[in-house]
């Protein structure tokens, strides 16, 4: 009787401790560092190198991050892959697998890992986007074919390391991405958030401290540069993904095979010629991240001369201010239930209206598929001589910058 109490207090007191011993904040504290171990692996494994190609990886982490993903989330990278790269291919259409603009809000915030599965069982999808996925014995016969056995060797883990509460450290893992990726990456990181550029879609930056979810809450840039290892691009931006990156470059566990452009000055030319053309298409979205910069100052001096005449309760006042938050954009991104208030805007400054005249027109020279190269750079000495004679500081300024840019 006595060793048979022996036995059932050792039982308790393993389901109560694990083998570990861990007090409740040092749970806390592994749980969070398994977490962010599984974001670290599908930001810089899944999604950076495999699907983007940004960055090749040695076989050490590789290797790892595939054996662990398929302990914390079951996912398979070929799936994975091919349906991210199909959400770059289709953006924002009825055939993004997870576009809130296609599908609504709600459903990818609620269901987005339901969405993830159905385009998982997708043929047509994994062979047309999934190229170049793992391939080898350990994939087709471990990873692929057993997806579901990962997850339960993790809660088994779990369960002998912490006792009973490992069961809620694994309910933890298994819900990350779908809320971090699923939810918030897919949702809100097209629905809400701050733009750096005007990427064709509706993409958005979370957040400008990309910590949480390893750099991915700087989605606008992702979308801006997609072919890029590393996410931030303002000097105020981290992305904690690029630094476990360097690192492993340092010591020689992986290799950047592309960073955001960045737009180069020199010397400013007498006119536009073919190099600052090239300049111009190869950093157009930086360039008009810049322009919007002019545009916006325009509202606020236009907000400045109404407030000087006491006007800050007037339409005018009213529809400066939503100028100043839409006129930077392409026209299409603008919502119908404002473009009439932006226009009336527009109308109130000749400057303003000349501003975002002479935006689309730059616009043109990248979107224009059906023109020569040398009319292009014609097309650019006529904007850069209209800018300068414009007697409007911000184009003048700014033509100035084109032509110092250089390929």
């Amino acid at each position: 009787m006595t060793e048979l109490s022996s036995i059932w207090y050792s039982l308790i007191n393993w389901l109560s401790d694990g083998l570990l011993g861990l007090g409740g904040w040092q749970i806390l504290v592994v749980t969070l560092v398994f977490t962010h171990l599984t974001i670290a692996a599908v930001t810089i494994y899944l999604h950076r190198s495999q699907a983007h190609r940004s960055l090749d990886l040695h076989a050490i982490p590789s290797h790892f991050f595939r054996f662990w993903l398929w302990m914390t989330t079951g996912m398979v990278t070929k799936e994975w892959v091919a349906i991210h790269r199909k959400h770059h291919a289709k953006c924002e259409t009825v055939d993004d697998p997870h576009s809130p603009v296609a599908h609504g809000i709600k459903t990818v915030l609620l269901t987005g890992s339901e969405l993830y599965r159905a385009e998982a069982k997708n043929r047509e999808t994994l062979a047309k986007y999934g190229h170049g996925a793992p391939n080898d014995w350990i994939e087709r016969n471990v990873y692929t074919r057993h997806s579901a056995m990962g997850v339960a060797l993790m809660l088994i883990i779990n369960v002998l390391l912490f006792g009973a509460i490992g069961v809620t450290v694994w309910a933890v893992q298994m819900i990350w991405i779908p809320i971090t990726a699923a939810g918030i990456i897919n949702g809100i990181g097209h629905f809400w958030g701050y733009r750096n550029f005007e990427a064709v879609d509706a993409s958005t930056n979370v957040s400008p401290w990309g910590l949480i979810i390893g750099g991915e809450e700087l989605h606008n840039n992702h979308h801006t540069y997609p072919t890029s290892a590393k996410l931030s691009v303002k000097p105020y931006e981290f992305d904690i993904g690029w630094a476990y990156i360097r690192a492993l470059e340092m010591v020689g566990l992986a290799k950047v095979r592309k960073t955001p452009p960045q737009l180069k000055l020199g010397v400013v030319k007498a006119v536009a010629d073919n190099q600052t053309l090239e300049a111009l298409i190869a950093n157009r979205y930086e360039v008009m991240a810049k322009y919007a910069g002019g545009l916006k100052q325009a509202c606020a001096d236009e907000l400045d001369r109404l407030r000087a005449q006491g006007k800050q309760n007037t339409e005018g006042w009213s529809n400066m201010r939503l100028a100043k938050r839409w006129l930077h954009r392409d026209a299409e991104k603008i919502p119908a239930a404002v473009k009439a208030q932006v226009a009336s805007a527009c109308g109130q400054s000749a400057d303003l209206s000349q501003l975002v005249t002479m935006r689309e027109e730059l616009r043109q020279l990248w979107t224009r598929t059906n023109v020569s190269a040398e009319q292009l750079v014609a097309d650019l000495q006529a904007w850069c001589h209209r800018a300068e004679n414009s007697g409007i500081a911000a184009l003048q300024d700014f033509a100035r910058t084109l032509r110092a840019a250089r390929a």
